[in-house]
């Protein structure tokens, strides 16, 4: 028996008093890039030679965050992003066009608004495709772009099938001219320049550097010391992607929101790997290019757990409140949701279940030591496993198609790029690991049935 669809806000939240950092200088606005398929590798501090001025900008005067884990697909760590929980909590492991999430989950957009925000999204939801089940159904008060996993760069069509039309502006399905990296900045732009006094929230959601690519020349020449072409094609990708973060940079100056605004940048998942076809399944012909990357020193890719599939870069930048610095505090894409209500002032009334925590004091006191926890990931279908305890970290299950499926326990401190199984030497700490795993993951099962 099917039950009743449930409000948008189907817990409460209330308008708790303002920190003294808060009444001093109201509420701040928040804006959130997520870029797609963009690994630990692919950015310049991470040894990229991609051409992305705006973003080195950004990691040079705000805080890089080392040690920020994601779920290793894209909609689960989209699922993540907006509700503080880990998307296995709602049965998402992996891309999928079918609602992610129960009629009536709270959202960061849907808690911000009870504080009084103004929200919107422009770029990809991938949290369910059918126009009825968009971004405006969970909180956002504006909705724009593709509905679906990506889409085709200036046709803006998904793969074939149902989804196939996947452009929106808030739940109609609309078509426009012009590439989809463009569209998205420009509609980001146009909804800052109208706002008024009210504080906002904005997620941006790239599908850059997401197949398939096709890029004017003028990010390609940008990029013309890559010889090999495809490297070329991603780097001019990503360059763009840059530029259009420049322009809602730009917009946010113009209204003299800068200094009132947290920026953050995000991936929602580790890189393709180098054998990634930039074609795939969708309409058009993009050619034979293999546009993956490695994700080195890290080991592994999008779709795994090892670290290249979960562990990507991250940027917070506010002027005059983050000082530049790194963050080596390991954290979660679930901490943002909780962060961002600590900062607006928005309290749940009642139990959420966040399995996230508000990583602000780490965030703003880099060198300060913040508490141990666990974080936890889980592969599409739960092939794989694994969580991370300071510098220990539990893989179980990833063994492959040729290898049995073993546990691996690594120390990340001294060995990053998880080459040395010390399951067999440390069987102590794999015991605890494992026990940090049954718990961790215990709450899946609790998984509330979408109707």
């Amino acid at each position: 028996m099917k039950r009743k669809h449930l409000p948008v806000l189907a817990v409460a939240f209330t308008v708790c008093a303002m920190t003294a950092f808060g009444a001093e200088t109201g509420k701040p606005n928040f804006v959130l890039f997520l870029a797609d398929d963009l690994g630990w590798a692919d950015v310049s501090w991470h040894g990229s030679p991609y051409k992305m001025p705006v973003l080195d900008r950004l990691a040079k005067e705000g805080v890089r965050l080392e040690a920020h884990y994601v779920h290793p697909m894209c909609s689960p760590t989209r699922a993540a992003l907006m509700t503080g929980r880990y998307a296995s909590r709602f049965g998402v492991t992996a891309a999928q066009n079918q609602r992610a999430l129960p009629w009536g989950t709270p959202t960061i957009a849907s808690a911000l608004k009870t504080a009084g925000y103004e929200t919107a999204l422009t770029g990809k939801w991938h949290l369910g495709s059918k126009p009825e089940e968009g971004p405006q159904k969970f909180g956002f008060d504006h909705g724009y772009g593709m509905l679906a996993g990506g889409c085709t760069p200036f046709t803006h069509l998904y793969k074939q099938g149902p989804f196939s039309e996947t452009w929106h502006r808030n739940a109609k399905l609309i078509t426009e001219e012009g590439h989809v990296t463009d569209l998205i900045a420009r509609e980001a732009v146009r909804w800052i320049e109208q706002r008024g006094g009210k504080p906002f929230f904005l997620y941006v959601p790239f599908n850059a550097i997401h197949v398939p690519m096709q890029e004017p020349e003028k990010w390609l020449e940008m990029n013309s010391h890559l010889s090999d072409p495809a490297q070329r094609l991603r780097g001019a990708c990503a360059t763009h992607m840059d530029d259009a973060i420049g322009q809602i940079l730009a917009a946010l100056d113009r209204k003299r929101f800068r200094n009132n605004t947290l920026v953050l940048f995000l991936s929602d998942n580790g890189a393709h790997d180098l054998h990634v076809n930039q074609g795939g399944p969708y309409p058009g012909d993009y050619g034979q290019l293999k546009v993956g990357n490695h994700n080195a020193p890290l080991r592994g890719h999008k779709s795994g757990v090892y670290e290249g599939g979960i562990r990507t870069p991250g940027v917070a930048h506010w002027p005059g409140k983050l000082k530049p610095g790194l963050m080596s505090t390991p954290m979660h894409a679930v901490d943002w949701m909780p962060t961002l209500c600590g900062l607006a002032g928005a309290k749940p009334a009642d139990d959420v279940k966040w399995d996230g925590t508000n990583i602000w004091p780490a965030l703003a006191e880099t060198d300060k030591t913040f508490p141990l926890r666990t974080l936890y990931s889980a592969a599409p279908g739960f092939r794989a496993q694994m969580v991370r305890h300071g510098d220990w970290k539990l893989v179980v299950g990833a063994g492959g198609k040729k290898q049995a499926a073993k546990d691996e326990l690594f120390n990340l401190a001294s060995d990053p790029g998880e080459t040395k199984n010390l399951a067999a030497e440390k069987p102590d700490v794999l015991a605890e690991m494992k026990k940090r795993l049954a718990e961790a993951s215990a709450r899946d099962k609790d998984a509330v049935a979408k109707d």
